[in-house]
């Protein structure tokens, strides 16, 4: 059997590869692995178990629940609620683990599991493996009183919404702002977190049915919100992805703010505050080159990791940084958060439009975003894609071209036979150039 785990928990196509067997016995092994590293040898482990609106999450939830309650754990069921509340709540209600079903900004058909460590942390793959050893393991299943209870926590939404709201710190009175939630799962919290510190709210795509999450909306489709944020007069808009641990944002003329400008607004505010442990910030390779070269005008520096919120994530916890997150817009304040916290990421970028009394433009105008082209080279061996000395040769060439104004990347895909080559570059011909003629070179020399 291959690894079961991918990048972001377990995903798939709801009841083709991720089916309610697979949940059962995905939860027991969880049970057995971090019930056992909590509270499993003095007293009956807990977990809390969340889901976003699809309607596979309701036959998976009921499948997630009874395997942790046949283990013997006793189970919060939270309902909708979005994955960085499942890990706030995770930590609030002391629980020895959590369980996030979502398959984030996947497609409707696609859900997953994510599961969460005592404190709501995410797991490393140390733990994902062991969880995947005890899939396939005999165990002794309690029976009688030993047996997991279950009960509904009715007010995990709104605890969720109160530490949203004391985690901004600041009324936001004057503020008009549309909020696009995807149909998903901050449909209720998002545009409740707003209004309860005084915002105008407008929410688009804010009625979920279980079959629209994500669909031609969120932060993957923001151009209802670009069109929304003109009509309605609105000061910004913010787009949510299916389980709200992304946020995307848009100025008051319709012009979309991604995660590296977002990044860098809240980095200089939390400089601004001397709150920016060692005036650092953690990103991934994949952010702009603008984005770099703009934080270190002002002093700040920048530690870049893999592509993955995991990988941010490590750097943080390892060096005790506060601020990290990816140009997808999934930002992680661990000040107040455990992961990507899209509403978290909304509120805290309209508190520095209030504090500073900036629009968004201007504040997203710390950066300027150099052109970045992307091509996908299909049908070649990715293992040799950084020793082919045919492929060295072309990127050093074309690293000189570009100079400091612009950069290249090449990244082996984690699960197809291809290599994407990223360009940036001072135009978009020129990047969209050199990136054609690296595409060529590593199709050549890395075909199968």
């Amino acid at each position: 059997m291959g690894r079961i785990f991918g990048t972001d928990g377990v995903r798939g196509v709801a009841n083709v590869d991720l089916t309610a067997e697979l949940a059962v016995d995905l939860a027991v092994a969880a049970a057995h692995v971090l019930g056992e590293a909590g509270a499993f040898a003095d007293q009956r482990p807990t977990a809390v178990v969340a889901r976003d609106p699809r309607a596979s999450g309701e036959f998976l939830e009921a499948a997630v629940v009874a395997g942790l309650a046949s283990a013997g754990v006793d189970v919060h069921r939270l309902g909708v609620v979005p994955t960085p509340g499942a890990a706030y709540l995770t930590s609030a209600l002391d629980a020895d683990m959590g369980v996030m079903i979502s398959a984030s900004h996947n497609p409707m058909p696609d859900n997953g599991i994510k599961f969460l460590a005592r404190g709501g942390l995410k797991l490393d793959d140390a733990i994902e493996d062991d969880i995947e050893r005890a899939l396939e393991q005999p165990w002794r299943r309690p029976t009688g009183a030993s047996v997991g209870r279950v009960g509904d926590s009715p007010t995990a939404l709104r605890t969720y919404e109160r530490h949203l709201v004391e985690a901004v710190g600041r009324r936001l009175d004057g503020l008009k702002v549309v909020l696009d939630c995807a149909n998903g799962a901050a449909s209720v919290v998002g545009p409740a977190a707003f209004r309860a510190l005084g915002a105008e709210v407008v929410a688009v795509h804010s009625d979920p049915d279980g079959l629209n999450i994500n669909a031609g909306c969120g932060s993957t489709h923001p151009e209802d919100l670009q069109h929304a944020v003109v009509a309605h007069g609105a000061d910004a808009g913010f787009a949510f992805d299916g389980d709200a641990d992304r946020c995307l944002a848009v100025s008051a003329d319709g012009v979309l703010v991604d995660g590296d400008q977002i990044l860098a607004i809240l980095a200089l505010a939390l400089r601004s505050e001397g709150a920016l442990v060692d005036d650092t910030v953690v990103a991934t390779v994949m952010s702009n080159l603008g984005f770099v070269q703009a934080m270190e005008a002002h002093g700040v520096t920048v530690v870049q990791t893999a592509v993955g919120d995991r990988y941010v994530l490590e750097a943080m916890r390892e060096r005790g940084y506060n601020l990290g997150g990816e140009q997808s817009g999934h930002v992680i304040m661990s000040d107040h958060a455990t992961t990507g916290d899209g509403v978290l990421t909304a509120l805290a970028v309209a508190r520095r439009m209030a504090d500073t009394g900036s629009t968004l433009a201007d504040l997203g105008a710390v950066m300027r975003r150099l052109p970045q082209v992307l091509v996908n080279v299909p049908g070649v061996d990715k293992s040799r894609a950084s020793t082919d000395p045919v492929v060295a040769a072309a990127v050093a060439d074309a690293t000189a071209e570009l100079g400091a104004a612009g950069r290249v990347l090449l990244r082996p895909s984690g699960t197809e036979p291809l290599v994407r080559v990223m360009v940036e570059a001072g135009s978009s011909e020129q990047a969209d150039a050199v990136a054609q003629r690296l595409a060529s070179v590593v199709g050549s020399a890395l075909a199968l």
